[in-house]
């Protein structure tokens, strides 16, 4: 039988509950609480106390992936218990604030500098100055928009080059348990905006206006925003040391544990709320129930933390989602343009979701300025426009990405009262400038056959004033189907490429995965195509086509292909691990016997560095495996292996 690709199950499970600290762990949180990384020398009194103690190497426990992990369990368990018995573990002050920010800023408007951050926090916070300069100008909306009052919106840019990973980085096992479009792209922040403006006489300027920027790895949309509504206004009557409050209160959240009802404390309110996993069945949002409080805290419950109101965003658009869909699966260069940032942010995000449970693999910026530091690289017209989604609200860009091949122009979302007329695709030379009529500007001809029930599905519910809410899960739910049944055909044939369970052999390297053939996968879409789960007609096999061209494909196939090459190492360990190994070393030379134990301990750190989906059984027999092997070998060879090191 084929070796079925399973999603990753983590190796290790990260407890909930505070653990009891190990005498492993205990030595290594020596020195002031540091943690030694992973693989690597304790440093500080707390090591040279351990070689004073005659402990020049770590026990053969501890170097186990077991004991590998224990710093990182126990600094999980002291996050997610904040006042528990493993409060002092905390690798550094300001680590559960980490999980989930990297810093806040202030963002205001100086008559001598322009755009200036004023304030970040916590102080220890680093940004680079082109990180901040970026933050400066994505903070504010362009002059034209014209936003008095208070706006939300969100804008990504890529970090700096460089950085130093934070110790806290053992909270990135927690990525694993999440599905691929909510996992956190290392390379870019996110920046979760509340904007004010208000007259202001007393002001040379005439205007109050300032930013309240939320920076973060983690693409939480609904989360921050939630958070900003609640402490923004606030803020702005109160300043600092509002600001040093609301900080400390995120610095007791527990961590961001997908699958896990959380409760985060901001403010005098709890927000309750469920981070998907990749277990989830896709479409479906577990409800978090908002249970009345004994307490006077008010609790407000989170439908969700990541996704955007779909039926708002596309409202003004609707007409062609199946082409818009079909131009964010193929990585298409897209640039909306909005009237304001709020707009053009809402709209990037829902054309990047509308392909979910795939991951969009290009970059996104949801709002993009003349002054971004990429503007010259998206918008130079010596090369074809990158693979991006842009979304912009400056009249220079109708001129600067006129030679963009699909542009979507959005006037202000409003929910219509009336059923939308029927809106076409416009040429390209139609638009002159940002004042254009609203619609879809572009030459491209759709792969597929226009689906007219969805239309008619959602100008019903405008009819009978159905809830935005309940036309979102419609359009959610078509996006969903469509895209599963893209991609079924794809997953059917890469699970073919796995080998035989039969030929995996402990003694030899795991089998490789039989390479990718996309005239193998193009014959095999006549019997087993997406017409079984789809009733849509049209050139299904151009769009494969296309796709197979698309940094879409390529994100979604190495993604597959790292999974299933794991999963062939786990099932490697685990043919190892029912051998009888001391038996087969007691048949062989000394050398091999050594060459053996050396390749095992390589295997077992492999296991914890590539996070392998193997039970913590298994790993636990191969380590005994090992430790017997050991022992049946003559003292002189027994201490040279316990204090050799793996590579």
């Amino acid at each position: 039988a084929l070796v079925a690709p399973s999603p990753l199950v983590p190796a290790w499970t990260l407890p909930l509950q505070a653990a009891p600290v190990t005498e492993g762990a205990r030595r290594r949180r020596c020195a002031g609480g540091h943690v030694t990384p992973r693989g690597g020398a304790g440093t500080g009194a707390g090591a040279a106390a351990g070689r004073r103690g005659g402990c020049s190497a770590m026990s053969l426990r501890e170097r186990s992936p077991g004991g590998a992990v224990e710093a990182g369990e126990d600094a999980v368990a002291a996050l997610a218990e904040p006042d528990g018995p493993n409060r002092c573990l905390s690798l550094l002050p300001w680590d559960r604030f980490s999980a989930w920010l990297h810093c806040v800023c202030v963002v205001g408007f100086d008559l001598e500098l322009g755009q200036a951050v004023e304030v970040i926090y916590p102080p220890h916070s680093k940004l680079s100055d082109k990180e901040k300069t970026n933050i400066c100008y994505l903070s504010f909306p362009d002059s034209n928009s014209g936003c008095l009052g208070d706006t939300q919106f969100c804008f990504r840019f890529r970090r700096s080059p460089g950085r130093k990973v934070s110790l806290c980085c053992f909270l990135d096992q927690l990525d694993r348990d999440l599905p691929v479009y909510l996992k956190k792209d290392p390379a870019y922040y996110y920046g979760y905006v509340y904007f004010r403006q208000v007259r202001d006489k007393s002001l040379k300027r005439g205007y109050f206006q300032k930013s309240l920027v939320l920076i973060s790895k983690l693409p939480y949309v609904h989360l921050f925003r939630t958070m900003l509504k609640q402490i923004a206004p606030e803020y702005f009557e109160k300043s600092e040391a509002f600001l040093e409050a609301v900080c400390s209160d995120v610095d007791r959240w527990p961590p961001p544990i997908p699958g896990k009802i959380l409760h985060l404390p901001i403010m005098g309110i709890i927000m309750k709320l469920r981070i998907p996993t990749y277990r989830d069945k896709p479409g479906t949002t577990p409800i978090v129930q908002n249970i009345h409080q004994a307490d006077a805290q008010i609790s407000v419950a989170l439908p969700t933390v990541h996704e955007v109101d779909l039926f708002r965003c596309f409202c003004p658009v609707f007409f062609h989602i199946q082409m818009l869909w079909e131009l964010v699966l193929l990585g298409e260069p897209l640039v909306v343009m909005a009237p304001s940032p709020s707009e053009s942010s809402e709209t990037v995000l829902a054309l990047v979701s509308c392909i979910s449970p795939l991951k969009y693999c290009s970059d996104f910026r949801p709002y993009f300025t003349i002054h971004d530091s990429e503007f010259k690289e998206y918008t130079t017209r010596t090369q074809a426009p990158p693979s991006v989604i842009l979304g912009v609200t400056n009249p220079f860009f109708a001129k600067t990405l006129q030679h963009w091949p699909h542009i979507i122009r959005i006037g202000d979302i409003k929910l219509p009262g009336d059923v939308p007329k029927q809106v076409k695709v416009k040429k390209l030379k139609n638009l002159k400038t940002l004042d254009s009529k609203p619609g879809v500007y572009t030459s491209y001809k759709p792969y597929l056959n226009k689906d007219e029930e969805i239309v008619k599905q959602l100008q019903k519910g405008v009819q009978q004033k159905r809830p935005t809410e309940a036309q979102s899960v419609i359009l959610r739910r078509y996006f969903l189907e469509l895209t599963e049944s893209f991609i079924i055909p794809l997953e059917r044939y890469v699970a073919s490429l796995m080998p035989l369970q039969k030929c995996i052999s402990p003694w030899k390297s795991p089998p490789q995965l039989r390479q990718f053939s996309q005239d193998d996968f193009m014959k095999t879409l006549e019997k087993a195509g997406p017409q079984l789960t789809s009733g849509l007609k049209g050139d299904w096999i151009g769009l494969y086509r296309h796709f197979l061209k698309s940094p879409n494909f390529d994100g979604w196939f190495r993604s597959r292909q790292k999974e299933m090459t794991q999963k062939l190492e786990a099932l490697h360990l685990e043919a190892l691990c029912n051998e009888n190994l001391v038996f087969w070393s007691q048949k062989h030379t000394e050398v091999e016997t050594v060459d053996l134990v050396l390749k095992l301990k390589n295997k077992l750190l492999q296991a914890d560095r590539e996070q392998l989906p193997v039970k913590t059984d298994t790993l636990k027999k191969l380590q005994t495996h090992i430790n017997d092997i050991i022992l049946a070998l003559p003292d002189d060879l027994q201490d040279i292996l316990l204090k050799t090191g793996t590579t």
